[in-house]
């Protein structure tokens, strides 16, 4: 039976599986620091990866390794093309996610609209009379573009519209009647769609280089709001920390940056009118325990040949 390496901090859940496998040894690093878990890689066979980077250099030293399964669905720091190489299956943990991701969106686009943290911190400083800035805005009646329309992208759709809000999608990838037929409004011009939108919220994965830089921030609406729960550097930092201090946007939320944890000093952090969190949309108590459940089940079933092919994103090179 494998030797199993978990790096990083997983739910009890999780671990308890791979306690109650029969004949499975393990190493578990909780420690977040990147490179903490490393020096164990040598003699892992299965490998549970939370955010941390495995790059080709980190695969070379592990001569065993025979399966890695990513506590999420993102893989951006993973290399892939050295998995590939030495027809190493990378697990992801599927639809288990998307529910929590969408909610956290949510509340991060009523928080910046509503000013929520401002208005939280200027009650506790004895400041009451900072309601009568009427500086809030309603999410009702609000045009919503989602871009990226997805399985979190959607369910952020259907979120929305619950409060009001009528939707606009961008996905290249997605035909326009299907985006219509999940209720929204299709949207292939993205400068167009940016000049319409109240709010947008992006879902998508990472690109190459900002989606929403600042030739895109300049045709918001100055009273738009924008939210980014899905990859770091999706929007370009420097124009959007720029646009919300000069009032040409009137607020951010975002649950991902470039670099995470990001420096102290990071010109964003200081900024009033952004709300801000740790890139924990989805870690939930709910969803953590599945994420954990799944990740480590997708281990013990590719040494028991049965690991779903559908949670392989290399499956075709590795299984043809």
């Amino acid at each position: 039976m494998p030797h199993i390496l978990i790096a990083g901090k997983i739910h009890d859940g999780g671990l308890a599986i791979v306690k109650s496998a029969p004949g499975v040894t393990f190493d578990y690093v909780s420690d977040p620091d990147p490179a903490a878990y490393l020096p164990y890689l040598p003699k892992a066979e299965g490998l549970l990866l939370r955010t941390q980077p495995l790059t080709a250099a980190h695969i070379a030293t592990a001569p065993k390794l025979a399966i890695v399964s990513r506590h999420g669905v993102g893989y951006d720091a993973v290399d892939v093309a050295a998995l590939n190489a030495r027809k190493v299956p990378l697990a992801i943990v599927g639809d288990v996610n998307s529910r929590a991701v969408a909610e956290h969106s949510l509340m991060l686009m009523l928080a910046a609209l509503r000013r929520t943290v401002f208005y939280d911190q200027a009650s506790r400083n004895g400041n009451w009379t900072a309601r009568n800035a009427f500086d809030a805005q309603e999410l009702d009646g609000k045009s919503v573009l989602v871009i990226g329309f997805g399985r979190i992208g959607r369910r952020v759709g259907q979120l929305v519209q619950a409060f009001g809000a009528s939707v606009l999608a961008h996905d290249p990838l997605m035909k326009p009647e299907d985006i219509a037929a999940a209720g929204a409004t299709p949207a292939p011009d993205l400068k167009q769609a940016l000049s319409a939108a109240d709010v947008v919220t992006l879902h998508m994965p990472g690109a190459k280089g900002a989606v929403i830089g600042a030739t895109e921030l300049a045709v918001m609406k100055p009273s738009a709001t924008i939210i980014n729960a899905a990859r770091g550097g999706l929007v370009d930092e420097a124009a959007l920390d720029a646009a919300l201090r000069a009032r040409r946007l009137f607020a951010a939320g975002l649950d991902v940056l470039v670099d995470e944890p990001p420096k102290a000093g990071h010109p964003l952090l200081s900024n009033p009118y952004l709300t801000i969190s740790p890139h924990n949309a989805g870690l939930t108590t709910e969803c953590a325990r599945r994420m954990a459940i799944v990740s480590a089940q997708n281990i013990l079933d590719h040494f028991a040949a049965k690991l779903d092919r559908k949670l392989a994103v290399n499956a075709d090179v590795v299984f043809g």
